[in-house]
């Protein structure tokens, strides 16, 4: 346990998600090869409410991928808002999707290289994999089934070994590597999760605690509390969101909804009260589907400092 958090209510890093802005326009261009100036309204809008972080996930732009003039120029716009970048997120890219194992697994650790090119701090990922067909017609994609990670052993031993592999990589960079949990995955379930680090048993490998992916489910869940209580004190990073909820008393039937953060079925002041107890000391990431996504992050950023220690 931290006698001093590391930050205050004023200093703490809190940066936006990108979910409020389409990774390809109607034209059908792609953030990722977007003109400058898409860029820069990007972050103006940013800048106008009020963030000076955002993580960027590589569903708008790959790090990886992207040519050192085009990173520079993606960089100096960000600069010019005020805006840094200190973290990647590394989505649906399992290295354990069957067919792709080593696609996946190259495309993780340039990705990491990129990274630290690029100054991060940390590299987030998971091992969620593209949405189902039914995942992409759906309202919301967690309402429908998707890809699930195996009960096997020798998958599960990929999966660790794999990891390790990455962790150590990113360790070797100064980079933090968090996973995230994520439903009918290897990080699905509290003990899951907690068992997956441990297993790697890497100091700069932990957890995103992303709670909220679980508890929106349309099934019976794990309550958030005993969530939270087993996988904090193994928390790096943290993606936060919230979501209402309701469910039949007998389990028949659930539905959620997303909220803002203090008004849905996770009490955050309770979170960050034990979160900084435990001594986390991570960025915290704001998320939001639907409606106006960064104006939800912006007003979760303002809620999210009232939690945090003062100064």
């Amino acid at each position: 346990m931290s006698e001093k958090p590391a930050f205050t209510a004023e200093t703490w890093p809190i940066a936006t998600c990108l979910h409020g802005f389409p990774s390809v326009d109607k034209n059908g261009v792609a953030m990722h090869d977007a003109d400058p100036q898409v860029w820069d309204d990007m972050f103006a809008q940013i800048e106008d409410v009020d963030f000076n972080l955002a993580e960027l996930a590589d569903s708008h732009v790959r790090p990886a991928d992207l040519e050192p003039s085009r990173r520079d120029e993606f960089l100096s716009i960000a600069k010019s808002h005020g805006v840094g970048i200190p973290s990647v997120h590394l989505q649906r890219q399992s290295v354990i999707m069957p067919g792709h194992e080593e696609r996946n697994l190259e495309y993780a650790h340039r990705t990491i290289d990129a990274a630290a090119e690029w100054g991060m701090e940390v590299f987030s990922t998971g091992l969620h994999q593209p949405f189902s067909e039914a995942q992409k017609k759906a309202l919301w994609f967690w309402t429908a089934e998707g890809p699930k990670d195996p009960d096997d052993p020798e998958v599960w031993n990929a999966a660790v070994t794999r990891l390790r592999e990455l962790g150590k990589h990113a360790g070797e960079l100064g980079l933090r590597m968090s996973l995230e949990m994520y439903e009918d995955t290897y990080l699905g379930t509290a003990d899951s999760a907690v068992r997956l680090v441990e297993e790697i048993g890497l100091d700069n490998v932990g957890l995103n605690p992303d709670v909220a992916n679980l508890i929106r489910l349309h099934r019976p869940v794990e309550d958030w509390r005993e969530l939270f209580a087993k996988t904090l004190p193994y928390a790096n990073y943290m993606h936060v969101k919230n979501y209402t909820r309701d469910e039949a008393g007998d389990g028949s039937w659930a539905t959620s909804v997303p909220s803002t953060m203090e008004t849905g079925l996770i009490n955050y002041r309770q979170v960050f009260r034990d979160a900084v107890a435990l001594g986390f000391d991570g960025i915290i990431l704001m998320e939001q589907y639907g409606g106006d996504s960064l104006g939800v992050c912006a007003t979760n950023q303002k809620y999210v400092r009232t939690l945090l220690p003062k100064a």
